[in-house]
């Protein structure tokens, strides 16, 4: 990597490709590729890669934990809050400005009846998400078993604490194999604690405050950035794996919106561009909507910083230590069982958000919906047709009909 870079001209690249990177973590990689490695030559593509691998291996926004990687490597951990910021600050404008406009729409009784065939694209987006993840990590009878077992668990028990659960528990598993992965050479581990135990202290802090303010509904900013954090810390996979825990909680669970706004907002942080863990800012300004537009916008702020502070933590801890804890064996192992089971989780998510869209629902609304969720599977899958081609189409048909 450079040894030097002008924070301004780094912080001009990455305006950039907050506003022009679409379709997810898989798509980003490429426009980091081609600006900051082939154009700008910040890094090599090899020093790309391996960030990038380190970003999947942690809980987090992937893309988010990649690029502010690669700033606390340029310019140290001013440049990497900066960097985080520009990022995720217009998707979050946009999807804050959405969640606003669905809860006045409610407020005022106007029907959302446009956003019909959003919904079911939604679901069409994530089982495209579960196909390319089971494509590359489900490689052997191993893996299927896990994937298998982690879907029916999820599916079965929809609690917020079961996926970070099952996570743990299928890397665990793989980590027994860990004879099947080369040695490598042993290196002296040097470890630098403080952005750890910022994580740990944050979130022991949260969850505090948390229990403390249940009482009190004026405070529910404090709870949502607990939620968000504790969510953001315990996740593996990026957006897709997040979007099943997020519906359990705030859906299923607490209720603090519906099923059909959930999905919409889903689908439209698809065809935005920028990190898909914006959709947490929608989430929280319609759970605030009873308190007015400053509460819905103090509530997708809580949200935004909740979701991504651990991910952001966590990567400056391990961005200073990975090199020399890679060479453990069961480190490397464990990942298996832990993208295995991402999958599953993924999969089952797509099977849950699509149930409400077909139970007791007439048969036309039914074959409709299953149409457009197989049709935007397919789009995905056999097109280069842009997700937010998709949702524009779908939002004008919804309006036009």
């Amino acid at each position: 990597m450079k040894e030097k870079v002008r924070y301004t001209d780094f912080l001009k690249d990455v305006l950039v490709l907050s506003v022009s990177c679409f379709g997810g973590p898989q798509a980003h990689f490429a426009h980091f590729e081609h600006l900051l490695v082939e154009k700008r030559k910040y890094l090599t593509e090899e020093e790309l890669i391996e960030v990038n691998a380190l970003g999947q291996v942690l809980p987090g926004p992937t893309s988010t934990q990649t690029l502010t990687a690669i700033a606390y490597r340029l310019g140290g951990p001013n440049l990497a809050y900066l960097t985080l910021l520009i990022w995720m600050l217009p998707s979050v404008i946009i999807m804050t400005a959405a969640g606003m406009l669905i809860a006045s729409f409610q407020a005022k009784q106007i029907s959302l009846q446009f956003t019909r065939f959003i919904q079911p694209m939604a679901v069409g987006f994530i089982a495209y998400s579960a196909f390319v993840i089971i494509n590359k990590t489900v490689k052997h009878k191993r893996t299927f078993i896990i994937m298998l077992l982690a879907g029916i668990l999820s599916f079965i028990i929809q609690s917020p604490y079961i996926f970070p659960t099952i996570l743990l528990i299928a890397g665990c598993v793989t980590a027994f194999n860990y004879k099947a992965h080369p040695r490598e050479p042993k290196r002296k581990v040097e470890v630098y604690w403080s952005n750890l135990f910022l994580w740990i202290g944050v979130l022991i802090f949260a969850a505090l405050l948390g229990s403390l303010t249940k009482a009190t509904p004026e405070l529910l900013p404090i709870r949502l950035f607990e939620n968000f954090y504790r969510n953001g810390s315990l996740v593996f996979g990026g957006g897709s794996v997040l979007t099943p825990m997020l519906y359990t909680e705030f859906v299923q669970f607490k209720k603090y919106l519906s099923s059909e706004d959930f999905l919409s907002g889903y689908a439209l942080v698809q065809a935005l561009p920028g990190p898909v863990y914006s959709f947490s800012s929608y989430i929280g300004a319609i759970s605030m909507s009873p308190f007015g537009k400053s509460g819905e916008m103090l509530g997708a702020v809580s949200a935004a910083a909740g979701i991504f502070l651990p991910g952001t933590f966590l990567i400056f801890f391990m961005i200073r230590v990975w090199d020399r804890l890679k060479s453990f064996r069961a480190i490397r192992a464990s990942l298996e069982g832990i993208l295995a089971a991402n999958a599953g989780l993924v999969a089952t998510a797509a099977v849950i958000l699509f149930l409400p869209l077909v139970k007791d629902e007439p048969l036309k609304n039914i074959l409709l919906n299953t149409g457009i969720t197989l049709a935007t599977l397919a789009l995905t899958l056999f097109t280069r047709v842009p997700s937010w081609a998709v949702i524009a189409g779908g939002l004008i048909l919804g309006v036009v009909l």
